[in-house]
């Protein structure tokens, strides 16, 4: 559903999936740094917005998905991730319980096959599973809100950031995006998803054997990391370029962007055996790495949080 908020002076629309609202409203820079200050709010009412009900809903999700939601307390966000039986990520989910159901919100497109594997897995359990229609995602640099949708246009006379800026930031902090940095093959360590969307010792889920045996007895066969781009280069790597090391593809762009202190940055995910210190082509642009997840991820080798870099 079209934003109302593209009707603004200056508004541009991003490209697929996201065309349904703003790229930027005119200065990227600008909203970036509004962002941080937390002077102003993405609209990201593009994102599909999933509604658990119910009394068992909690219990039920926490079986089936990668995150401990069990004992999830109303007003606590959190993330996780339906697995396929091979441990690949198929949804990720992020989510608030409101004390009477979960409202999950997920990548544009993906919300009915989402509700169609939690129908099959219902059973004879007190859950309902609907789309929210009714409820956009706000982010600012303090979190994510949902509003209704029909009060979108509100927010016209607002400060207000692109998703440009949204997706700065987002690089910057280290966090993938479902589908623009992984792949059909994606499994959670690659990306760093232990810990935030993945809880260790909470049981038995679908695809958590794959999970156990790589945190206990081996590596992931990539690792996602930060690129510092050429700034001298007039354009980013597209999505999905390749990742060179001394003549050899290892790996693809994900998400590129320009940052209003950093230049232009990108994550990628390339084979975990590239050394950490090595200088990359990141689809014919020089790039200098920094490390997301270590080569010896995995075998209880956790990410240093320190690593991972805040929106803030």
């Amino acid at each position: 559903m079209r934003s109302p908020l593209l009707d603004l002076p200056g508004a541009v629309a991003a490209d697929a999936p996201d065309a349904d609202v703003a790229a930027h409203y005119g200065d990227l820079f600008a909203e970036q740094r509004a962002l941080v200050k937390g002077e102003a709010a993405v609209d990201r009412s593009n994102r599909e917005v999933v509604r658990v009900s119910g009394a068992d809903r909690l219990t039920w999700l926490n079986d089936l998905t990668s995150q401990k939601l069990d004992t999830l307390q109303p007003g606590e966000w959190t993330q996780t991730l339906v697995l396929d039986p091979q441990g690949r990520v198929e949804h990720h989910l992020t989510l608030v319980d409101d004390g009477a159901a979960v409202l999950a919100h997920v990548e544009p497109g993906t919300a009915d096959a989402l509700i169609g594997y939690l129908d099959r897995m219902r059973f004879m359990l007190r859950v309902e599973v609907t789309r929210a229609d009714d409820l956009a995602v706000l982010s600012t640099a303090a979190g994510d809100s949902y509003v209704p949708r029909a009060e979108l246009g509100d927010h016209l006379g607002k400060p207000l950031a692109g998703l440009w800026a949204y997706e700065a930031l987002r690089i910057e902090a280290h966090r993938p995006r479902l589908g623009f940095d992984t792949d059909h093959k994606t499994i959670p360590h690659e990306v760093g998803w232990i810990g935030p969307a993945v809880h260790l010792t909470k049981g038995c889920y679908r695809g958590q054997e794959t999970v156990a045996r790589v945190h206990n007895l081996g590596h992931p066969p990539r690792r996602l990391v930060f690129l510092h781009l050429d700034g001298s280069v007039d354009t980013l790597p597209a999505h999905g370029a390749p990742v060179i090391f001394e003549s050899q593809e290892v790996g693809t762009v994900g998400s590129a962007a320009r940052h209003h202190e950093l230049g232009p940055i990108a994550l990628a995910v390339i084979k975990r055996t590239v050394p950490v210190d090595a200088q990359l082509l990141a689809g014919g642009v020089a790039a200098a790495q920094e490390v997301v997840v270590p080569p010896d991820a995995g075998r209880n080798v956790s990410i240093d949080p320190g690593l991972r870099r805040r929106i803030r």
